[in-house]
């Protein structure tokens, strides 16, 4: 057989397999999923300790927007900011930056080496959850452990305030902020909704000619808000924090969306180019629903060749490494995200 026979033949054979591949679909039922044999003895204990996610129940979402708010409403409950800061060694300031409401957090002793630094911080929630007080959720951890000022965004968030609200929000802090701050002082990032708010407002501020920050953190990001990474399938029911896409998440991103096409880059970071974006350090888990998303995510980075590490912990659900900060896994990822952060600003 001739090279162009063969390259005719071969390209046949795959046409053939992707139409296979599209019009099948595995059925795997009845498989006993054991507590980790290969994570902490704190982190197996506690998947040990806990129920099987109820993936009927988890399936349920609101149908109306009194019923969103109902629920927000009901599940804003953030631990009361005096104690973060007792905790935690440092100061909150609520405060506002280019109209919008952020939250200060300065360490009570400022490490020398990141005196003229800043962590802006976008909060998780899948843009509906953790406004008000939780928003500065991770931003104080980091603000202490690192001895480095950080601001959490506040961003507007639906019902009342759907896309593209929270991407001009994080634009406009991350714009006011350059007043005070080179970029090359500057880290972004945050987890969840949150890591996706912040590569889609670099996408934003490429557009606009904006310089780039030093520094992406993408914890566990929704960088795609449409179903489809493998593992929105392969961990629907193992992630014991989000357990499926067909519930209250797939509603909050057509809440979000607002209409707008989901593989907008904007909403749907994954799906823009990411050429000119910073380092970037990502984390999952292995039983987290977004780890199809941050591979997806490292693999175009590391593509567009930006420098790009990704840590993914054995057994970890979505954004566990924040919900267990004692476990051991938790403690070796800030430790990882301190030191590619300290990296990447002495670099500069």
């Amino acid at each position: 057989m001739n090279i162009r026979l063969l390259a005719i033949s071969l390209s046949l054979l795959m046409n053939i397999s992707l139409q296979a591949a599209e019009e099948s679909s595995w059925t795997i039922e009845n498989r006993v999923i054991p507590p980790p044999a290969g994570a902490s003895e704190l982190l197996r204990n506690s998947i040990a300790g806990t129920p099987q996610p109820d993936l009927e129940a988890s399936s349920q979402f609101p149908q109306s927007v009194s019923e969103w708010k109902s629920l927000i409403s009901s599940a804003n409950n953030p631990v009361p900011l005096d104690l973060i800061a007792q905790t935690l060694s440092v100061t909150i300031e609520k405060s506002s930056i280019a109209g919008v409401t952020v939250y200060r957090v300065e360490p009570l002793e400022i490490a020398p080496e990141h005196e003229d630094h800043l962590f802006i911080y976008a909060h998780g929630g899948a843009y509906v959850f953790n406004g008000g007080d939780a928003a500065i959720s991770e931003s104080a951890l980091v603000a202490s452990m690192m001895g480095m000022r950080a601001v959490a965004i506040d961003y507007r968030m639906p019902p009342d305030n759907p896309f593209p609200a929270a991407v001009y929000d994080f634009v406009s802090v991350y714009n006011g902020m350059l007043e005070s701050f080179d970029a090359e002082d500057i880290a972004v990032g945050g987890s969840s909704a949150g890591a996706g708010l912040a590569m889609a407002g670099l996408h934003k501020l490429k557009q606009l000619g904006v310089p780039m920050p030093a520094v992406l953190y993408a914890g566990s990001p929704w960088a795609d808000l449409t179903k489809t990474g493998d593992t929105m399938f392969t961990n629907e029911g193992i992630d014991r924090i989000l357990v499926t896409y067909d519930g209250y998440l797939g509603a909050a991103a057509r809440l979000y969306a607002n209409g707008n096409e989901l593989r907008n880059p904007l909403i749907s970071p994954v799906y823009g180019s990411f050429s000119g974006f910073p380092p970037t350090i990502l984390v999952t888990g292995t039983r987290d629903l977004f780890l199809s998303d941050t591979v997806r995510v490292h693999r175009k980075l590391r593509a567009e060749g930006i420098d790009a590490e990704l840590h993914v912990y054995e057994a970890m659900s979505h954004t566990g490494y924040g919900f267990m900060r004692q476990a051991p896994e938790s403690q070796d990822f800030y430790g990882e995200l301190a030191a590619f952060i300290n990296k990447h600003f002495e670099q500069h």
